[in-house]
């Protein structure tokens, strides 16, 4: 980094490097290891995007799996399924990463001062936003290299054009959430960009989601008959299927189609790359400019204020929140919830999708008529519910105030169990409660005939749920650091916990056909209650963790 600094410091010498090169070197180099020295050992920090992200690189590689299945279809199925799966996790950690890395208070005091364009360091941090994104697109699409070479249209070319595609694919994406910023800063001005960023990443998420989920249902009927190169028009609105038209035009059939497809997938590219570092570069230099401004509290927050403090001195919170610490660390965590914008970038964008996808299942279900396969979805849905606080607490623990924590340890507190307890009730009342209040409405409003009951296996799973990121006093809200690098493995625990979820609805749906579901909760429930007691007395004797 020091290096990186004389660079800058000094571009007219000889040795000197671009400008543009060194800040790359100097974002990639503080994904690699963070923005903390804390506990940093330079023998063992990561040299590369590879080794800090093995395990997420790991199982995106297994999940890509799933496109043996697809062996048997057209390259332009195969490549639309592939491009589907990259965009849905492309989608995910640009979305929950790109507000941290393109607006951080911290380097903006530093390289504001310098001779530096807005467009160069608006490039190098999307160069470091691509480059990772590519590893998590190769890794995604790694068997698909393969099944692209042995499929019925498949030939050697498919893993070359299939790299490429990929390629215009991260650009894409990257651009498209960039451009999202820009013109949120245009549109709304400073003062509102916070709630116009954390909305914005949400809607992202959802829609890299959505749009996951229904290009593979529409690309082909279920006997395998393709429909993506037939002569409707929808197929031109899912960019995942002009990425397609790519590697179908140049390594597949080569129809017309696909090549309106990939014209399309190149001219959009190519316009969005256009807007973010020609037309709105200079929204996102006025941004920098404007970010460490301090501007006055609205009424509105004002009353928020107030209106937190009512809640927790009224009943039932009050009954809740009888330790003091515990009401204390539940005001500060329901305040960075509510207030801070690296907070809501980090945890809303990341929570999106897991809050999407139990309507989605809670409709497919309604529109079915299978009576031996109703309630799946529904179980399906309430189970992700439980997993929400889980994946919220991970999210809550990292902040860019982090160094204000070390005022616990400076406390008379054996022990980080009270804030921990504190901060897992405020994920619970701002978070689950209120989903599970919505779910709960709309299945009365619909009249569903599903079985209702089958969500109470995941209620109950919520408690031991919620406290397992604070065994031994892990995840304190707020204490540690925040990383880039842990927005990247968020897809991966995102889908962790899809499979946990499906695990124990599909234990409910068993124990339901076979008439023996109320002994299964009554069963789930001791264990439940077991296991929240020694895990709760895990946390209660922890202490705290050396600095170092």
């Amino acid at each position: 980094m020091s290096q990186a600094d004389s660079q800058l410091r000094y571009p007219d010498q000889e040795n000197s490097v671009s400008p543009t090169r060194a800040l790359r070197t100097l974002f990639l180099t503080l994904f690699l290891r963070g923005r903390s020295a804390r506990g940093l050992q330079v023998q063992s920090a990561p040299k590369s995007v590879g080794r800090k992200l093995f395990l997420t690189l790991l199982l995106y590689a297994l999940v890509g799996l799933i496109v043996l299945a697809f062996r048997a279809q057209s390259i332009m199925v195969l490549s639309a399924w592939l491009h589907a799966m990259t965009f849905i996790f492309l989608g995910m950690f640009v979305a929950s990463s790109a507000g941290e890395i393109l607006f951080n208070r911290e380097e903006a005091d530093i390289l504001m001062h310098r001779p530096i364009q807005p467009r160069d360091l608006l490039w190098a941090k999307i160069r470091v936003l691509v480059e990772v994104s590519l590893w998590l697109a190769l890794a995604v699409n790694l068997a698909g290299f393969v099944v692209g070479v042995i499929s019925p249209e498949g030939d050697w070319r498919f893993p070359f054009v299939h790299a490429f595609s990929l390629v215009l694919e991260a650009l894409f994406t990257t651009s498209c959430v960039i451009m999202v910023y820009q013109l949120c800063l245009r549109w709304f001005g400073r003062e509102r960009l916070d709630g116009m960023m954390t909305t914005a990443q949400v809607l992202i998420s959802i829609t890299a989601v959505i749009g996951g989920q229904i290009v593979p249902r529409v690309l082909f009927r279920l006997d395998g008959s393709d429909i993506a190169t037939t002569e409707s028009w929808w197929p031109l609105l899912l960019p995942p299927v002009w990425f397609a038209g790519i590697d179908d035009a140049l390594a597949g059939s080569g129809v017309a189609r696909s090549w309106v497809y990939g014209l399309v997938a190149i001219v959009a590219t190519l316009t969005v790359l256009w807007l973010c570092f020609g037309k709105l570069a200079g929204d996102y230099e006025i941004g920098l400019q404007t970010l460490n401004e301090t501007a006055p509290k609205r009424k509105s927050v004002i009353a928020k204020q107030r209106l937190l403090a009512k809640l927790v001195n009224a009943p039932p919170l009050r009954w809740w929140l009888r330790d003091p610490v515990e009401r204390a660390s539940f005001l500060l965590s329901a305040a960075y919830l509510v207030r801070d914008r690296d907070v809501k970038l980090r945890l809303y964008p990341g929570l999106a999708p897991i809050l999407v996808i139990p309507f989605m299942m809670i409709f497919q279900d309604a529109r079915g008529g299978d009576r031996e396969a109703s309630g799946f979805g529904l179980a399906i849905a309430f189970g992700y519910l439980g997993l929400l606080p889980l994946l919220a607490l991970n999210m809550l623990q990292y902040s860019q105030n982090w160094q204000a924590a070390d005022m616990f340890r400076a406390a008379p507190l054996a022990g980080p169990a009270p804030l921990c307890h504190g901060g897992r009730k405020a994920i619970l009342c701002f978070t689950t409660v209120p989903l599970l209040l919505v779910l709960g409405v709309l299945l009365y409003f619909m009249r569903s005939t599903m079985p209702w009951y089958l969500v109470l296996p995941s209620i109950i799973a919520i408690p031991v749920f919620a406290i397992v990121p604070n065994l031994r006093g892990h995840a304190v809200p707020l204490s540690q650091p925040t990383e880039e690098a842990k927005s990247a493995g968020r897809g991966a625990s995102i889908f962790v916990t899809m499979m946990i979820s499906m695990a124990l609805s599909g234990l409910a749906l068993w124990a339901w056909r076979g008439e023996w579901f109320w002994q299964f909760v009554a069963a789930e429930t001791c264990i439940a209650i077991l296991l929240y007691f020694l895990m709760n007395r895990s946390v209660e004797q922890a202490r705290w963790s050396s600095l170092e």
